[in-house]
């Protein structure tokens, strides 16, 4: 683990229910880097409840950190390059499409209730759903034509990041299946580092619904929005599975 960044002299240049984004201002051979610091925050249901997670950043930066360089190997670029601390990784700075990517295997949480199936029926094919990324409009989900239409991206670029999702999916439902788990969605984000679409944001419990395989008990943040209790326990399940990557 690299030496820790004294945030003090970097600029902030966005803070989030997850994590705070730093700039290395001023310093021109760190000007493509960002510094990222993972919170302990906990939010659901579009910002309606909130909480803390205790150590949850501490969790996240592991998993994420341990996640990046599993799919960096595998050929899945993405902007990690290293963990700097316990809570920071250092990132290249990317130029970020403003959409989540959601893939879903399994139905469950608003999907479930907007198909009117019951949470666990697994879909024939992965399904995956673009979300204009918007906290004041709840992230409302939108399709390609949108985006010549409104101009948020090159649809180039959206239709690269989707077949880089199902890839993604591919690679990390057999690395859990693997060892226990079932991924049952997930969502991504993508921006552009000179001109390469590119995985950034986190891959995390916070941003994953995983299943235990033989129990069906749940071993991310639904344990926090449903009340559920044991949340750092499932945190910490993945940090060790996901260290073994």
């Amino acid at each position: 683990m690299a030496e820790s960044i004294n945030r003090g002299n970097l600029k902030k240049i966005y803070e989030g229910k997850a994590k705070i984004l730093y700039e290395f201002s001023g310093e021109e051979d760190k000007k493509d880097l960002l510094l990222t610091y993972f919170k302990d925050d906990a939010t659901a249901f579009n910002g309606q409840k909130k909480g803390t997670i205790i150590k949850k950043g501490e969790y996240n930066n592991a998993i994420s950190a341990s996640l990046f360089k599993f799919l960096k190997n595998k050929g899945i670029n993405n902007h990690f390059i290293e963990k700097i601390s316990e809570r920071e990784m250092l990132t290249y700075h990317l130029k970020m499409l403003p959409i989540e990517f959601i893939v879903r295997n399994i139905a469950a949480g608003s999907l479930a209730k907007k198909m009117g199936v019951e949470e666990g029926v697994k879909f024939l094919s992965p399904v995956i759903e673009m979300c204009f990324k918007s906290d004041e409009l709840g992230d409302p989900m939108i399709n390609k034509s949108y985006l010549k239409a409104f101009d948020l991206c090159d649809p180039a670029d959206a239709s690269k990041a989707e077949k880089i999702a199902l890839e993604i999916n591919e690679i990390l439902s057999k690395f859990f299946d693997d060892n226990n788990i079932i991924v049952v969605d997930f969502k991504l984000e993508f921006g552009l580092y000179k001109n390469e679409v590119m995985l950034a944001d986190e891959i995390t419990p916070d941003t994953m619904r995983l299943w235990d395989k033989q129990t069906m008990e749940k071993v991310d943040k639904d344990r926090f929005r449903r009340d559920l209790g044991k949340v750092e326990e499932a945190y910490q399940r993945i940090v060790d599975i996901t260290s073994q990557c």
